[in-house]
């Protein structure tokens, strides 16, 4: 079988319904046998970062390894910051770059390049990936092919590229499919459940910590029995935030840089942190790390080197997040566990003195109060996907899901330009079902041209853009350390009317600028022509809006802006 058609039939095989790609002379082999011999959908995006965050998308909404496609040079060059991001958040994927022909590669020669566009992915992408492979021969394919989609999803998920000459791809392949063995699943040990029950019995203010790994290893019903069954209230990471329905009783909030406020503060005074899949870092804590470690912190993750990295002092719990769950459940099936109701009443005192909507009065549109319209409003949406910056921030402090409701947003790679080829992959991912994106007005101008494929594709995405015509998060660090000082944020940045630009590209669209206009707004985005098609809605916010609150950087998380200042500089 020529290898370009054996690599269609075997992700056809594995279940991928959709790749994104951009055309490129070194994967036409690939294109036109993924059109040519399967049912497979092409996605053909306007920029091969665009396609690595659609893949992203898609990878984290299914499971499934998101697939982004690219050629040599520029190609898969402009690949690597998705890459980035699926390895920082833990998303499975597999991109393939076309390569040279091998005769047309420097080898050892002590030369630049040899073939037009040749450049050594592999030797860049290394680090940002679980496993590269240059492929040599084409009867090498079968195994490396089987290899990369096992590694994409096992353990903590994460990206894979597979680098593949263009002969190679024309070459036919003589070898059979090869079978690998499943890796084992790892568990908590009995000794440690016994010593987490004995420890939630007797804790007076104990906490659920949830990260990203909870929702990545597909165990948020496995997590909410948990919960049921401990009474534990649960606080959640940027990446975490879809770990619990808005209304759920067990739901505390937010936490970290720009956490709830009342969140932060039932998590500082916690007297027993349980940790779920997240990474403890320093825009979850704080940089106080000692603050942390005067408690019993149990830190539950497939990846050993995460644990009492930062935090020092936590009991080590290398596990699958799903498998702990499970084997906590049924370990403690026949226990009582106590309501620490005076604890529930605590933090939803804080809750009602430190409410999200008044941490911020802007002058016109509150954004916080914005979320919380355009959540309560959209039954409909599948999905949230927030961009990067202040509007991210306040998109997770307010956001009301519902069950079932995804939020998505690229956090450990914090990459701008997320947000509209994430909403492209997701809502193929749900089956071609509404889902929103929130972007910033500089996020908007990344990856702009995306607004096409929508176009084109007549996806169903509602694009948010909160347009105050700066880099609000950047501008607000500005005030705090450089006296207000605006370079390459308010001076020397501006942004178009994005209301014509849609209109420009065949998108419905309408602007809205105070605070009454909201839920009417709201409201157009799902009316009768509208709700199955692409809209915008462009929300223009003062340029002085600052993100609210903030942790004090150099104090404790319960220490936050305004009322608090920082001690040193941080990273925005």
């Amino acid at each position: 079988m020529k290898a370009s058609d054996y690599i269609a039939k075997f992700l056809e095989q594995k279940g991928v319904q959709y790749v994104f790609e951009l055309s490129g002379g070194m994967i036409t082999h690939l294109l036109d046998s993924l059109n040519q011999k399967t049912s497979i959908n092409i996605i053909s995006m306007h920029h091969e970062q665009a396609a690595a965050f659609a893949a992203d998308a898609y990878g984290r909404v299914t499971g499934i390894p998101g697939v982004a496609l690219a050629t040599s040079g520029p190609g898969a060059t402009n690949l690597i910051t998705g890459i980035g991001s699926c390895y920082f958040d833990s998303t499975p994927a597999v991109f393939i770059t076309g390569q040279v022909n091998r005769h047309e590669q420097k080898g050892d020669r002590p030369i630049r390049q040899l073939g037009f566009q040749e450049t050594d992915i592999i030797s860049m992408v290394k680090p940002i990936t679980k496993a590269c492979y240059k492929v040599e021969h084409q009867d090498d394919l079968p195994l490396i092919l089987e290899e990369a989609f096992a590694i994409a999803v096992e353990g903590r998920p994460g990206p894979v590229l597979i680098d593949i000459p263009m002969d190679v791809q024309r070459a036919l392949i003589t070898v059979p499919a090869p079978n690998l063995d499943v890796a084992p699943t790892l568990a908590p040990t009995k000794a440690i459940l016994e010593d987490i029950v004995e420890d939630i019995k007797n804790a007076q203010r104990p906490l659920l910590l949830v990260g990203r790994g909870v929702r990545s290893a597909f165990a948020i019903d496995a997590m909410k029995v948990f919960i049921e069954k401990t009474n534990v209230p649960v606080i959640t990471t940027l990446l975490a935030v879809d770990a619990l329905e808005y209304t759920h009783p067990s739901r505390v909030g937010f936490i970290g840089s720009y956490g709830n406020r009342w969140a932060n503060i039932a998590f500082g005074e916690s007297d027993l942190l349980i940790v779920v899949g997240s990474r403890l870092d320093i825009r979850q804590t704080g940089a106080d790390t000692k603050f942390f470690e005067n408690r019993k912190i149990y830190h539950i993750d497939c990846e050993p080197g995460e644990i009492n990295n930062r935090i020092k002092g936590c009991v080590p719990v290398v596990a699958d997040a799903k498998q702990f769950f499970e084997d906590f459940n049924t370990f403690s099936a026949d226990g009582e566990f106590p309501n620490p109701t005076s604890w529930y009443e605590y933090i939803n005192g804080l809750r009602e003195q430190w409410p999200d909507v008044k941490e911020l009065d802007p002058n016109g549109i509150n954004p916080n109060v914005f979320i919380h319209s355009l959540s309560k409003n959209s039954p409909l949406s599948k999905c949230f996907i927030a961009d990067v910056g202040s509007h991210q921030m306040w998109t997770a402090q307010s956001i009301e899901l519902k069950k079932d409701q995804l939020f998505l947003t690229s956090a450990g790679m914090g990459a701008m330009g997320y947000a509209l080829p994430a909403g492209i992959g997701a809502s193929f991912a749900l089956g071609i079902k509404p889902v929103i994106t929130i972007i910033g007005d500089g996020c908007m101008q990344i990856n702009i041209q995306e607004l096409q494929t929508i176009a084109r594709n007549k996806l169903p995405v509602k694009i948010i853009i909160m347009n105050n015509k700066n880099l609000g998060m950047i501008r607000q660090f500005q005030d705090s350390y450089f006296e207000s000082r605006y370079q390459s944020t308010y001076w020397g940045y501006s942004a178009p009317d994005f209301e014509k630009v849609a209109l420009a590209y065949g998108i419905n669209s309408i602007t809205i600028s105070k605070e009454d206009e909201i839920e009417d707004a709201v409201k157009w985005m799902w009316n009768d022509v509208n709700r199955d098609a692409p809209v915008l809605l462009q929300i223009m916010i003062d340029p002085y809006t600052n993100t609210y609150p903030k942790i004090a950087f150099g104090k404790p998380i319960t220490e936050m802006e305004p009322f608090a200042k920082p001690i040193e500089m941080e990273s925005t």
